[in-house]
């Protein structure tokens, strides 16, 4: 409520300190080196200046999943959670439903650039990998807002 009302209170100060903690955990150990190269990527969309690095992380979420051939179910766990607190799971999310395929494929290899956290993941990503991902997590998501959200 006091997020709504746009201030801060120890409560909010205690979620944003748990919540640096656990992304950084998370980054770290749970394996969200594909998620994170992806946001790298993304920052040449000049589409995507103005998202925050959550957003662009979400999104990057999804396209691993995509890359790690994540179960339907999975799919659909993050799907939900990201609709239920506003996090984009679509290219028009992320102000990016008319970008080029060129763009999004630079993007793609920005993402798989020499030192990118993507090669922690524990099998070879390509730029081909990761165009094709974007594409297919976006096609993902608008299909599960039509079946499940715009019901």
């Amino acid at each position: 409520m006091a997020i709504e009302k746009k201030v801060v209170t120890k409560a909010v100060e205690k979620i944003v300190e748990a919540n640096t903690l656990l992304s950084g955990l998370g980054f770290e150990s749970g394996g969200l080196g594909a998620a994170h190269a992806v946001h790298n990527g993304l920052t040449v969309i000049e589409e995507a200046h103005d998202l925050y690095h959550g957003e662009k992380v979400a999104f990057g979420v999804l396209v691993q999943l995509v890359l790690e051939n994540a179960s339907i179910e999975e799919l659909n766990e993050v799907l939900y959670f990201c609709n239920e607190v506003g996090l984009p799971t679509t290219l028009a999310d992320l102000n990016m439903a008319n970008v080029s395929n060129e763009k999004l494929m630079e993007a793609a290899e920005l993402s798989c650039a020499e030192g990118e956290t993507i090669h922690y993941m524990p099998f070879k990503v390509t730029a081909e990998d990761v165009y094709a991902a974007i594409l297919a997590a976006d096609a993902i998501g608008e299909n599960f807002k039509k079946q499940y959200i715009l019901k």
